[in-house]
């Protein structure tokens, strides 16, 4: 077994903000191979990047010689976990629940190993041992040791009681009582004694360690990752179209790239602790670097690299990569690749024309509808505030044959950060 503590690295980097009992954690990590769990929502085809921090837990146990369970909420997906939820959510059907499982599974198979090695990872479905209980068996069995006013104790349950407009519904309080009974099954049959889970998990993970000492007199433990949020009080992981999805038909891999170019300069040092695997020297030397240059943002560009090769591999991320440096880098169009003119066809404003040569600039840019008339298209060329393909152009620039890469392709910056690709067709 290796020799690091799984509970010492994931506090040292940042990934535990509340723990059960954090001594006896760290020292039954050091006496025997500990089985610790994530559950996992499918109310979604695909994990997002919030999703991405209980995954490096789970990859980070496996990697010092643990064994991590990735729980797929099938059966309680099916109810939907009300935590910081301020209304019920709307109700899946079992089918949809199977076919966002699937896709999980692929996707947490880009950061763990499901091989049949003593510490192989182990996805398993609540499904399956949810759906044979009977009514008057759970409660004879599990609700009994939970005390109604036990249940009202917890934050999301007492928010929603004292507010008449939202309300609580009976489906919505017993999603902690299952959650309790899949730490305790999962006890009984794999050994699991940690759960692990967002800070809104607290009050669910301390049922379950509550039920398997009331139930079994053993000890369970459980730990939270903290919620990270931005400058500006946004959960991390937030975009302006939504969350970042780590499928491509969600998020795009160009967008997936610059979510993480994006990143707050003072967030970059937690960040690449959280959800890297560099080593914290490494990550020193990054920042320390970055924070000497920060408008080169070799640091963003290391962070987006590393994560997006992880989830879209890294033949794709150094596309993206290029397809970026056209816009945010300093480059010359003279090197432009068509698959890189490809892949921003789309994420970027795009109009299809077809484009004369001869053809005068102003024309294109309403054409085009970069600007809505004439005038203000040569007040902009007038101010010098024009770029064709990174060149600047004036007035009474035309448009030429060499203005079309790979014959088809133009693209315009307006001032420093507002782009229009213009494609022949």
């Amino acid at each position: 077994m290796n020799r690091d503590n799984p509970f010492e690295v994931l506090s040292r980097r940042g990934l535990v903000e509340w723990c059960s009992a954090p001594e006896e954690l760290s020292q039954l990590f050091a006496s025997e191979m500990v089985t610790g769990y994530v559950g996992f929502d499918p109310s979604a085809d695909s994990l997002h990047v919030g999703n991405m921090v209980p995954i490096m837990g789970l990859a980070w146990l496996q990697r010092l010689g643990h064994r991590p369970l990735a729980i797929v909420g099938g059966g309680t997906g099916l109810i939907g976990d009300p935590s910081g939820k301020s209304k019920e959510r709307p109700l899946l059907t079992h089918d949809q629940v199977v076919h966002n499982m699937e896709c999980i599974r692929e996707q947490l198979s880009l950061f763990l190993d499901f091989d049949r090695t003593p510490n192989g990872a182990v996805i398993l479905n609540n499904y399956d041992w949810l759906k044979d209980q009977s009514l008057i068996g759970f409660l004879r069995d599990t609700a009994k040791f939970f005390t109604v006013n036990y249940m009202i104790s917890r934050e999301y349950v007492r928010s929603r009681l004292e507010d008449p407009e939202k309300s609580i519904t009976y489906t919505e309080m017993s999603y902690m009582l299952l959650q309790a009974f899949d730490f305790w099954h999962l006890y009984r049959t794999y050994g699991c004694k940690l759960q692990m889970g967002g800070n809104d998990q607290q009050g669910n993970i301390l049922a379950g360690v509550d039920l398997i000492r009331k139930k079994e007199g053993g000890q369970a433990f459980g730990f939270t990752f903290p919620l990270l949020l931005t400058s500006t009080g946004q959960k991390f992981g937030k975009s302006e179209e939504g969350a970042v999805y780590l499928s491509p038909k969600r998020t795009s891999p160009y967008k997936f790239y610059q979510f993480w170019m994006n990143v707050e300069d003072q967030a970059l040092g937690k960040l690449f602790r959280m959800y890297t695997f560099l080593e914290e020297e490494r990550i020193d030397e990054i920042v320390s670097r970055h924070l000497a240059s920060p408008e080169n943002r070799s640091a963003q560009r290391e962070m987006a690299m590393e994560m997006t090769s992880r989830v879209h591999g890294e033949q794709v991320a150094r596309r993206v990569a290029k397809a970026s440096e056209m816009l945010f880098g300093d480059y010359d169009f003279r090197d432009a690749q068509e698959e890189s003119l490809s892949i921003l066809e789309g994420e970027v404003p795009t109009s299809r024309l077809g484009l004369n040569c001869g053809e005068t600039v102003v024309d294109v840019m309403v054409s085009a509808g970069i600007c809505p008339s004439k005038g203000e298209a040569r007040r902009l060329l007038k101010g010098g505030g024009v770029y064709l393909n990174g060149q600047r152009v004036d007035e009474g620039r035309t448009l030429e044959e060499g203005d079309l890469m790979f014959q088809r392709y133009a693209l315009f910056r307006i001032g420093k950060k507002r782009y229009h690709l213009v494609v022949k067709g």
